[in-house]
């Protein structure tokens, strides 16, 4: 790779690009925020020689004087240190520039966690007029199984008919990074995708191997999912719930029936245990919030 030329430095981060997804197996959407990301550096380097820690510095500054959120320049920091790291090992960079660039704090906010009974009552919501045809037991089953495994939407989604074995009550899901994991789900999750599977997809599924179609016959898209999610929430009075809550309301609820944090790690799929670790912090907030009630010294 040429060190001049005013396109050096976009050539580099396509590169940068394909490896991520080719070699990394990162996902489309990581792949798609690295592009963005690396794009706003345009303006401060053309060329792989002009990237420095205070040209990195000063492109940070700058998204900051923007007024741009912090949890957006902490994607932005991890993404250049990924490109430099890159660029360093092809040999690229005589330096890593970015190896030293500080990412600012990101404020972790609790996640919105719904009650047991809460959770219960939305995943058996009637949201359809006809709730026990083809797309009401659709619903009816993704509902279940999201709440049941607290898997990601885009896990959802994704997930093939032949990944749930249903004798066993495991499914099997690619998360983050294209890692797979094995998740179990209980009774109630196992009826719904049954019914689901028996006397729905076979009405609407057009030559797809996924589990969960559209209206369309293809493999169902995210925000059909959330609003299948939002409808039910509405329609039982729960409030504003999103796919990613009925994830965090189950996790919470795993701890507090005494689960181990690294189970509810596998079964979330985090690289992380701190990840999971902020679960515990819910369960305290709402033990916190029963005693001020309860306790007449409270």
């Amino acid at each position: 790779m040429s060190d001049s030329g005013s396109g050096q430095l976009a050539a580099a981060i396509e590169d940068f690009a394909e490896h991520a997804e080719l070699v990394l197996g990162r996902s489309p959407a990581t792949v798609k925020a690295y592009r963005s990301d690396l794009a706003t550096l345009e303006p401060f380097a053309l060329t792989l020689g002009e990237l420095s820690l205070p040209t990195l510095r000063a492109w940070l500054a700058d998204a900051v004087s923007r007024g741009l959120a912090r949890s957006t320049l902490a994607r932005r920091t991890a993404a250049v240190r990924a490109f430099s790291s890159w660029a360093y090992n092809q040999g690229y960079l005589d330096t890593d520039p970015a190896a030293r660039l500080m990412a600012p704090k990101v404020n972790r906010h609790l996640p919105t966690v719904v009650s047991a009974e809460a959770a219960g009552d939305l995943v058996e919501a009637e949201i359809n007029d006809d709730d026990h045809g083809a797309e009401g037991l659709r619903d009816r089953a993704m509902l279940e199984l999201l709440y049941a495994t607290g898997m990601r939407v885009a896990e959802l989604t994704g997930l093939d008919a032949g990944d749930v074995d249903l004798a066993r009550g495991l499914a099997r899901v690619t998360g983050k990074g294209n890692k797979q994991r094995v998740v179990p789900f209980g009774d109630s999750a196992a009826r719904a995708v049954t019914a689901w599977l028996d006397r729905g997809r076979p009405e609407l599924a057009r030559e797809t191997g996924a589990l969960f179609v559209g209206t369309r016959g293809g493999r169902i898209d995210q925000r059909q999912v959330r609003r299948v999610v939002e409808r039910a929430s509405k329609s039982v009075g729960a409030g504003e719930v999103s796919p990613h809550s009925l994830r965090h309301s189950a996790a919470t609820h795993m701890i507090e029936g005494g689960a181990d944090l690294r189970v509810v790690q596998e079964l979330l799929g985090h690289s992380s245990l701190q990840t999971t670790q902020m679960y515990t912090h819910v369960s305290a907030q709402r033990l916190k919030n029963v005693y001020n009630q309860a306790h007449p010294r409270a």
